[in-house]
């Protein structure tokens, strides 16, 4: 089907995206406009910065990567105390096989599976790199700061302030240690502006209502200012202290404003300064990449599967190129229960995985070559989970990863809420293969389209 078909698909799948497979486990006046501010965050006082990010297009790096002229101006639009961490970030202080190098260094496209805070335990952690010791899977992603706040115990002063209750994980530097030794890429999973805990402790760094008032998603949650410095500030030093602890690469998810519902009251931001929700997202994403380069890690961001194949951006903020251009890798959530009846002229999206995701994947290849970017930029995330008929097991898993590598790509990740992935062992490799065409396969056409 042609895009401009899809386009009022968006708003229902983009409420679907946020159920239980995507990212919800299942799931004071307003601040200037712009000036000087202080906050609890950072304890500091910092400018509120203006201006869209430029970003730079990449191609697969042979060494660690380095910040491009382009990202470097754009993240000295913002404060000092963002674009430089608190703290040097020392890498190299950790176990790290030649396996592992290529990893973090992209050189090696990752494979991996998903790891809920739950689950990043000794116990649980023994069994799943057991798995990745006997499989194809060469990554692990780690909840280092989900919903509920950090899933370590912090050095930094700041992150303590903003930590929650939740935080309760002494260990983090030895499991993520133990899991380097076996050549397993940690990947730490950041979630971003959905983050109950800072909201709450930092009521005026919030989304606000026309009348000033806090704004609530219609869970009755609040959401903190994407617009806001100082959030930023709390996120990068999260990043820093995950690349401390020796995780080899940042992933940011809910990388991304709230859903809009016209049921809801207008959505106000402190700080926007005429920067598009777009623009202030790959600034973010560009300010991390450029801080983090400096000690060999990549920077990449979980973004809505519709966004590979709708033109402009999604209501929340979300457009391939404008992010693609700031990230080293993406990671669109294609799962094909996500999709609405009828996407791409596919009448069950969810009983034909392997269409969906070969029809998405392949508009992210192609929008990708117009950038000028290369390799292995795009890792799919893949469906573990089952929401209605078929019950997902190892035959969807496989149609999933032939759909990647028909597409013209080695890595995914599989997500599973409650990390169990037994059940879809038989649909893993027993080392690691390219399994990748070249020339990718071209997607076929269906009628209407």
């Amino acid at each position: 089907m042609h895009l401009q078909k899809l386009i009022p698909l968006v708003l229902a799948a983009v409420v679907a995206a946020a159920c239980t497979g995507a990212r919800d486990a299942a799931t004071a006046n307003p601040l200037p406009a712009g000036g000087v501010t202080t906050s609890p965050v950072t304890d500091t006082t910092t400018i509120v910065a203006g201006g869209p990010a430029t970003g730079a297009v990449t191609s697969t790096p042979s060494a660690p990567p380095q910040p491009a002229p382009s990202q470097t101006a754009a993240a000295t639009s913002t404060p000092v105390s963002v674009t430089a961490p608190a703290q040097p970030l020392v890498a190299g202080q950790h176990p790290t096989p030649p396996v592992l190098d290529s990893l973090i260094r992209g050189t090696l496209a990752a494979r991996g599976l998903y790891v809920f805070r739950y689950a990043v335990n000794a116990r649980r952690l023994t069994h799943l790199i057991g798995i990745s010791d006997s499989t194809e899977i060469n990554a692990l992603v780690l909840d280092v700061k989900d919903e509920f706040g950090l899933n370590f115990y912090p050095t930094d002063p700041l992150l303590r302030k903003n930590a929650g209750s939740q935080a309760n994980l002494r260990s983090m530097k030895a499991l993520v240690d133990t899991i380097r030794a076996h050549g397993i890429l940690p990947i730490a999973r950041i979630v971003v502006f959905k983050d109950s805990v800072a909201a709450r402790v930092n009521p005026q760094h919030t989304i606000r209502q026309p009348d000033g008032s806090v704004w609530r998603d219609k869970q009755g949650l609040t959401w903190v200012n994407p617009y806001a410095n100082e959030i930023w500030e709390y996120n990068l030093r999260v990043g820093d202290e995950a690349i401390r602890m020796g995780f080899g690469e940042i992933q940011f998810d809910y990388i991304r404003f709230p859903e809009p519902y016209r049921s809801l009251p207008r959505q106000v931001f402190p700080g926007q300064n005429g920067r598009t929700k777009p623009q202030v997202l790959a600034e973010f994403l560009s300010t991390a990449r450029a801080r983090y380069a400096k000690a060999g890690v990549r920077t990449t961001a979980d973004v809505f599967g519709l966004v590979t194949t709708v033109n402009g951006a999604l209501e929340i903020g979300q457009a391939w190129e404008p992010l693609a251009k700031a990230t080293d890798v993406m990671l669109p959530m294609v799962y094909p229960s996500h999709y609405p009846r009828g996407s791409f002229n596919i009448e069950r999206p969810n009983a034909q995985p392997y269409d969906i995701i070969h029809v998405a994947i392949s508009r992210a290849r192609e929008r990708d070559a117009k950038l000028g970017i290369t390799g292995e930029h795009v890792r799919p995330w893949l469906q573990a989970f089952s929401i209605g008929l078929p019950k997902y097991g190892p035959e969807q898993i496989e149609a999933q990863k032939r759909a990647v590598y028909d597409s013209g790509y080695d890595g995914w990740v599989m997500w599973e809420p409650g990390s169990r992935y037994d059940i879809f062992l038989p649909a893993l490799e027993k080392t690691f293969v390219s399994r990748k065409k070249v020339p990718a396969v071209p997607v076929a056409r269906r009628g209407g389209e």
